[in-house]
């Protein structure tokens, strides 16, 4: 599961940067608050990606980093398209994740025991 949500995040990071020049240039967004914003999220991402592995601090900022994609998209309307997509890979995995690695663990133990 770290390894997937860090690959969501890690992804995540190259879309939300190049929606920057789209924000610069279509939606007429400052380049100083274009170029915040969107390293801003993009350093949410990074930072979650790196601290998936240590539990909770790692997923709370994906989420966060999940929130404030989808909130682009007031702004360049594309990023609500996107922002949902990586949304809800995200939220998927925070579904489904533990109940896979809880059947693996099984699957893992009945062989080693078996």
């Amino acid at each position: 599961m770290n390894r997937i949500a860090a690959a969501i995040l890690s992804t995540q990071v190259i879309v939300v940067l190049l929606a920057v020049p789209v924000a610069i240039n279509i939606a007429d967004v400052g380049r100083g608050a274009a170029w915040l914003a969107g390293g801003g999220i993009a350093l949410m991402c990074v930072l979650g990606a790196a601290m998936v592995r240590r539990g909770r601090p790692g997923y709370v900022l994906g989420t966060a980093a999940q929130v404030c994609s989808v909130a682009t998209g007031f702004v360049v309307p594309a990023m609500l398209i996107l922002g949902g997509i990586f949304a809800l890979l995200w939220f998927v995995l925070l579904r489904i994740g533990p109940q896979v690695e809880r059947e693996k663990a099984a699957r893992e133990a009945q062989q080693d025991g078996g």
